[in-house]
C-alpha cells in the first residue's frame, strides 16, 4: 500500500505534478534511420552528470558483468476499422477462442447486441467477418464474439499510439506505413501478445544485443502500460492486469549478474511484480511511483515517456520526480525526439 494513502499532500502523490511542456515537433514521428543511432541521455545519479551521447555508445558504459533483461512480448497488428469506417477496433486480449476483450471508438455506436463488420483482407473481394457486442466492462472495453476466424496480418494495422497518428496527420503524412510492420516491433520479439511495443527494445540490432550479456522476460503490454493516470491522486488510479512470464534459465543468469539492467519500463514491471524468478506465469497489476524503492532493477534504459504517464512515474521512482522533470527540460531544450519512436535514456 502507498503511503500517499495516507498523506495525500506530500509533493509527488497528484497527477499533476508529473507536467512537463513539450513542444509538439519534439513528438517522433518516424523512428531513427538506423535503429542505433538514436541519441541516448546519460544520466549518473551518483553524481547527478548528465552526458549526451548516440544510442550505439551503449557500450561505453554496460560491461562483461551487467545483465541486459529485455521484454520479448511481440505486438500484434490489433488495429482496426469497421468496413464502413465508423468505428475505430484496438484488439487488446483474446480471452477464448473467437471472443476478444477491446477499445472500441466511438463507444457509443458499439452498444452491447451491435453487429460490427471488418474486411476480410486488403483485396477488394476479400470479403467480410462479423463480429457482435456481447457487453461493456467496467472500464469501457468491449467483449466481442468474432463470427469466423480472423487473420489480423490481413485485418489489422500495427497499433501505433494516437499520437504519432494525430502528429503525421497534421503533417499531412499517411497514418500507417508498410514500414511500422517492421519498425515498431524489436528484433528479437517472438512472443506475441503486446498492443504497444516495449520500446526502449526498438533502439537495438542483433550486433548491438550481442555485445551484452542478455536475457528475456516477457510482459504483453496492455492498457496497465498506457492507459494516462486520469484521478486526481496516483493513489486512486487503479492499473489494468497485464500478463507476464519468466523462462526457464533467467535465474541463474540473474544470479550471475553483478548488476541488472532493465531495458524498458515493462522489462523494470516484471523484475519487481514477480514474488521469485523462477519459471513462472502471472499477471500483474503492480504501480511503480515514488516512493517505491527498486527491489532488483540497478540500471533503467528507457524512453522519454508522456506527462501524467504510469511510465514517467516509474522513473521518477528511480531518478526522483523533481531531478527527472529537470531532466526532461534539458532535453526539451536540446530537441531530443520524444515517445515510442524517439530517443533514449540510461539511468545509471
Amino acid at each position: 500500500m502507498s503511503r500517499f494513502l495516507h498523506n495525500r499532500q506530500e509533493p509527488g502523490s497528484r497527477t499533476a505534478d508529473y507536467e512537463y511542456e513539450l513542444h509538439p515537433e519534439l513528438i517522433a514521428t518516424h523512428p531513427a534511420a538506423r535503429r542505433e543511432q538514436s541519441r541516448l541521455l546519460v544520466y549518473h545519479r551518483a553524481t547527478d552528470k548528465i552526458e549526451h551521447r548516440r544510442f550505439d555508445d551503449l557500450p561505453e558504459y554496460l560491461g562483461p558483468d551487467d545483465l541486459l533483461v529485455l521484454n520479448d512480448s511481440k505486438v500484434r497488428p490489433s488495429a482496426m476499422a469497421t468496413a464502413d469506417g465508423r468505428l475505430e477496433v484496438l484488439l487488446l486480449e483474446e480471452t477464448s477462442p473467437q471472443h476478444w476483450v477491446a477499445l472500441v471508438k466511438p463507444g457509443a455506436r458499439a452498444k452491447p447486441g451491435a453487429r460490427l463488420h471488418f474486411k476480410a483482407g486488403p483485396e477488394e473481394n476479400a470479403g467480410q467477418v462479423e463480429a457482435e457486442v456481447l457487453k461493456t466492462l467496467p472500464g469501457g472495453e468491449r467483449v466481442l464474439r468474432f463470427f469466423g476466424p480472423i487473420d489480423l496480418m490481413k485485418m489489422g494495422e500495427m497499433p501505433l499510439p494516437p499520437y504519432i497518428r494525430k502528429r503525421r496527420g497534421v503533417l499531412g503524412e499517411k497514418e500507417h506505413e508498410a514500414a511500422d510492420y517492421e519498425r515498431y516491433q524489436t528484433v528479437y520479439a517472438r512472443q506475441e501478445g503486446s498492443v504497444a511495443a516495449p520500446t526502449a527494445g526498438l533502439h537495438f540490432t542483433p550486433e548491438l544485443l550481442a555485445r551484452f550479456p542478455h536475457a528475456f522476460v516477457t510482459l504483453h503490454v496492455g492498457l496497465g502500460t498506457f492507459r494516462p493516470v486520469k484521478t486526481e491522486f496516483l493513489a486512486d488510479h487503479e492499473m489494468h492486469e497485464e500478463v507476464y512470464s519468466i523462462p526457464v534459465g533467467f535465474e541463474e543468469a540473474y544470479d550471475a549478474a553483478k548488476r541488472i539492467v532493465a531495458v524498458g519500463t515493462t522489462s523494470a514491471r516484471v523484475l519487481e511484480a514477480a514474488p521469485h524468478l523462477h519459471p513462472y506465469r502471472s499477471r500483474t497489476r503492480i504501480f511503480i511511483h515514488p516512493p517505491y524503492e527498486f527491489k532488483r532493477v540497478d540500471v533503467l534504459l528507457t524512453n522519454f515517456h508522456l506527462p501524467h504517464s504510469t511510465l514517467l512515474m516509474l522513473v521518477s521512482a528511480l531518478v526522483g520526480r523533481e531531478r527527472l522533470l529537470e531532466i526532461y527540460r534539458e532535453a526539451v531544450g536540446l530537441k531530443y525526439r520524444f515517445f515510442s519512436y524517439g530517443d533514449a535514456m540510461l539511468i545509471l
